[in-house]
């Protein structure tokens, strides 16, 4: 069951007026008009350790010592189209989380805009809805499932490690937390919550350069892959070219247009430069005609050689913290 969600106010964070974040940063953008957003699955673990005796059994037919060796069996075939059916549902799932929203620095949360929150819990309702229908679909061919398990495991099968169902097995969840030290701080503690206004205010600040980072490095592999693709073979003759090298770049741009606070100039004028570039170009275009392909390559390579600047001088991205069950940021 879906939860619509109010769209949240734009307001100025508290802390907002300080030192390190001013009404017009990139990082005070970014606070006062996207908001959290976690993602996080309960999925079935598919592997099981294999018992000590198990595993010295194993180690004997390598001659090692089982105390110096780990292994493990493959309950379920994880290829079967029924299973795989029900993973591209979370792989749908992640990219579309991902490409609504920009990185933040703890472990299975993102940052959407504000309005977004509405779209995107609806959303995420009828992926739910759709990862239901797909494990239902699985539950449905379990036991054959197990049944092939049991003719590939041989002596290593073990009913006890299957379920008898796979009710609840399954979930995505998702919610949209709080990253704003909390009101009731400030009457308790106010030094304590001056306190936590800093830490949040650094994080936005990272948070917009792991945004940077990312587009950053987004663009530079796109750019890359179309040089790459508009080169020669070693006899001289064309690579393949792909429409996709087109609009995965054109999808780039859209997506960045989007969720860009202005964090850099010299970014937003590569990706200025990289549009014009493929602006109006057709793929076909681009296969037949080798003086395109040329003009096309140096515009580009120019591109490419500013964004490896951009990737060197970038500050190393900070270590997150892990977070049990939820989908990395």
């Amino acid at each position: 069951m879906t939860t619509t969600l109010d769209r949240p106010p734009r307001r100025s964070a508290p802390g907002a007026n300080n030192t390190t974040t001013t009404s017009t940063s990139p990082s005070h953008r970014l606070r006062v008009s996207f908001a959290a957003a976690r993602v996080s699955f309960t999925w079935m673990g598919v592997r099981k350790t294999l018992s000590a005796q198990q595993t010295a059994q194993a180690a004997e037919a390598f001659g090692a010592q089982g105390a110096f060796l780990s292994a493990a069996k493959k309950l379920i075939d994880t290829r079967d189209q029924t299973f795989a059916a029900v993973s591209a549902v979370r792989s749908r799932i992640i990219a579309y989380w991902k490409g609504l929203s920009l990185p933040y620095p703890e472990a299975g949360i993102r940052l959407i805009r504000q309005e977004d929150v509405e779209p995107f819990n609806q959303h995420m309702g009828e992926f739910r809805e759709e990862l239901a229908q797909a494990v239902e679909n699985l539950d449905r061919h379990f036991e054959q499932l197990k049944s092939a398990a049991h003719q590939r495991l041989g002596s290593l099968y073990n009913e006890a490690d299957y379920p008898p169902n796979l009710s609840g097995l399954f979930a995505v969840e998702w919610d949209f937390p709080s990253v704003e030290p909390p009101d009731y701080l400030l009457r308790l503690n106010p030094a304590l919550y001056e306190q936590e206004k800093q830490r949040i205010a650094a994080r936005f600040d990272e948070a917009v350069s792991l945004a940077q980072q990312a587009f950053t490095a987004e663009l530079a592999k796109l750019v890359d892959h179309l040089v790459q693709r508009l080169g020669s073979q070693a006899d001289g003759s064309r690579k393949i070219f792909r429409d996709s090298a087109i609009t995965n770049l054109t999808e780039f741009f859209g997506r960045f247009r989007q969720l860009n606070i202005g964090s850099s100039a010299e970014l937003d004028r590569l990706v200025e430069m990289a549009q014009r570039a493929v602006a109006g170009v057709d793929p076909q275009s681009v296969r037949d005609n080798d003086t395109l392909r040329q003009h096309l390559a140096t515009q580009l390579s120019a591109v490419s050689a500013s964004l490896d600047q951009l990737l060197v001088d970038a500050p190393r991205r900070r270590i997150l913290r892990p977070v049990k069950m939820e989908v990395g940021s």
